[in-house]
């Protein structure tokens, strides 16, 4: 019954070992090390390593080059299933985080964040287009909730026991790197024992998709790349820096963010179903807008948690990025475009942390003003998709005056 013994069709499977199940488990064991990883490195690159913003944005940096490179998933998909691909991925990420702590060095911290990041970003690569390929259009969004929430409750296992632990085991970055590396290698090897091969369904283009219709997508997906990484790279930073939170202290942070996106993830993933990917999309936004000004003015520390945590809250309803596209695109074009848009998602990744590592030297609030206008930059953009999305039917430019029809 392993992936090596069976081969099966994924429509046709249900049960535990359905394909649904297998996105699910398969977040688990991605967010066992990434959590854990997130939630040290913060800590690692101040107390361990003296890092400043110069240093943690060239290393922040560095860990987006592999999700630009993402478009060159197709290329290995010549050679081997996107389910096999999707493995792989998960065991470099769980190497990578496995040894960092081995490494207390700039280089080894650098390197070791690269391998990591490959495993990360090819496997994220990998789900989405799995999961566009294997779910239902009707209930896509709910699904990827689902997922989003066993997700969330594996990072509250490694938050929780980081929180924990830390003082009472006087645990070290090197064990819990290890550890939790450790994990996701162990849940990757029962995920290979216990699922089959599932077969694709529509064969999937073998080359690089770029297609003028698919340009609202595109957009979304650069901006909301941008977007993110002033929350990833900076809001985390801010409570070390400015605010001194120890681990023990961002892990409990961590664990109320886990503790929402798992109640909410599934919930968010029905409202976007019942309400569309349009109105979800202008709602996020908008309270990205206010969180980010807030951010830039913030002088108290539990403030600032409350709206690290708030900031968090929206990451799920960028589902509804993904289930737009679903709804637009040719079937065959899911896994190429699935690459090409993380490399568009990572354009300004690649940049941004370092050149706003610098600005930040001068003004951090400068970098959050930044981010508040990205958003305004994605409100507008969302404002486009159509109420009902479909092939043919890409975008609506409310904006242009419409043409008078001739009376009958």
């Amino acid at each position: 019954m392993s992936y090596f013994t069976r081969s099966a069709d994924p429509s046709a499977v249900t049960g535990w070992r359905s394909p649904a199940v297998l996105l699910m488990i398969m977040a688990g064991a991605m967010q066992l090390s990434f959590a854990a990883w997130w939630n040290l490195m913060n800590n690692f690159a101040v107390q361990e390593l003296s890092f400043t913003g110069r240093e943690i944005g060239i290393q922040q940096s560095i860990r987006e080059i592999p999700g630009f490179l993402s478009f060159a998933a197709i290329y290995f998909l010549l050679v081997m299933r996107e389910q096999t691909l999707a493995y792989i991925s998960l065991a470099f990420l769980g190497v990578g985080v496995a040894v960092t702590g081995y490494f207390p060095s700039a280089m080894g911290f650098y390197v070791t964040t690269f391998v990591m990041s490959v495993g990360f970003h090819y496997y994220e690569t990998m789900n989405q287009s799995l999961s566009l390929q294997w779910l239902p259009k009707a209930t896509a969004a709910a699904s990827m909730g689902k997922i989003i929430s066993v997700g969330a409750f594996a990072q509250l296992i490694a938050y929780g026991l980081i929180f924990i632990g830390w003082k009472a085991f006087d645990l070290s970055f090197t064990t819990v790197f290890l550890v939790a590396g450790g994990l996701t290698l162990v849940v990757l090897a029962g995920v290979v024992a216990m699922f089959p091969n599932f077969r694709e369904g529509t064969p999937q283009h073998k080359k690089l998709i770029l297609r003028r219709r698919y340009w609202l997508y595109y957009a979304l997906t650069f901006m909301a790349g941008a977007r993110r990484q002033i929350f990833t790279v900076f809001a985390g930073f801010l409570m070390v820096e400015r605010f001194g939170y120890h681990v023990h202290e961002v892990a409990g942070l961590f664990l109320l963010n886990g503790a929402f996106n798992m109640l909410l993830a599934p919930k968010i993933g029905q409202l976007i179903v019942r309400f569309g990917e349009r109105k979800a999309l202008m709602f996020e936004y908008v309270g990205l807008i206010l969180v980010f000004v807030s951010y830039a003015f913030v002088t108290n520390a539990t403030v600032a948690a409350s709206l690290y945590v708030l900031d968090h809250a929206f990451f799920a309803i960028a589902i509804a990025i993904k289930t737009y596209f679903q709804k637009i695109a040719d079937p065959a074009d899911i896994a190429p475009t699935a690459g090409v848009a993380f490399t568009i998602n990572h354009i300004a990744a690649v940049f941004i942390p370092v050149v706003f590592g610098l600005v930040w030297l001068i003004s951090p609030a400068a970098v959050f003003l930044s981010g508040a206008a990205m958003a305004l930059v994605s409100l507008f953009l969302s404002s486009m998709i159509p109420p009902a999305p479909e092939e043919g039917r890409e975008v609506n430019f409310w904006f242009q005056k419409q043409t008078p029809q001739p009376a009958e």
